[in-house]
């Protein structure tokens, strides 16, 4: 039988054009012993508070855990309204990127396909121009060390592009490197190279990515500045 994440309702008001306002993990579990974040303790559970005042929680299956440093509040589907991007992991199938709102899960990547393979995500916008959010991830940055490209349009979650060779975490960080920035131009994806020694960036627009080099990896001190678009 297949399980499905369980949201109930703490507060019974009308769930109709909500947005999260605010979200964080819970439950903490030992029973997924990847370890990936530094530690063997993962997130059972999520909470939701949104902006009609509800507080909405979603318990994950024995087969599941978030594994995750915090949710990302995001507007995936334009309306105004944020919707929360989690990495949610099936003990047996790895890793997928997984989107919630009020009213529950809304979309969601495949599982990677095997236990103990995880994704960092980058984060969401609007990329290449095309009206619709785009959210990044490096798939396995440690062994596959790909950012993957997905589109969300019409409720749902569609891979886009693939770019081999770049990374944003390091086995056993507690937290995950880098993100998306807007400078000048269309928004850049913040990585670093496979080796940890560059800072480069990421656009992806015309169908194609382009990506130039920031500057040596000095440390998270790098990614800030960059983030901050610091020359």
């Amino acid at each position: 039988m297949r399980l499905w994440p369980l949201v109930v309702t703490l507060l019974a008001t009308p769930a109709c054009a909500e947005g999260v306002t605010s979200a964080r993990y819970t439950d903490p579990t030992p029973r997924y012993d990847h370890g990936v974040l530094g530690d063997a303790v993962e997130w059972g559970a999520l909470e939701m508070t949104t902006d009609q005042g509800r507080r909405l929680r979603v318990t994950l299956p024995e087969t599941r855990v978030f594994e995750d440093t915090a949710p990302r509040l995001a507007d995936i589907d334009g309306d105004g309204r944020t919707e929360v991007i989690v990495v949610e992991t099936d003990i047996a199938r790895g890793a997928r990127l997984a989107i919630y709102g009020p009213q529950g899960l809304i979309a969601a990547t495949p599982h990677i396909g095997r236990t103990h393979r995880w994704l960092a995500p980058i984060g969401a916008a609007d990329l290449d121009g095309d009206g619709f959010i785009e959210i990044a991830y490096i798939d396995r940055p440690h062994l596959a060390k790909t950012l993957r490209i997905w589109r969300f349009r019409n409720g749902a979650l569609s891979h886009v592009a693939d770019l081999n060779g770049y990374t944003n975490h390091r086995i056993g960080e507690d937290n995950i490197a880098g993100g998306i920035r807007s400078c000048a131009g269309p928004p850049e994806m913040i990585v670093a190279d496979v080796r940890w020694q560059q800072i480069h960036a990421v656009t992806f627009t015309g169908g194609t990515f382009r990506v130039r080099s920031l500057g040596p990896h000095e440390g998270r001190a790098s990614f800030d500045d960059a983030i901050a678009c610091i020359p």
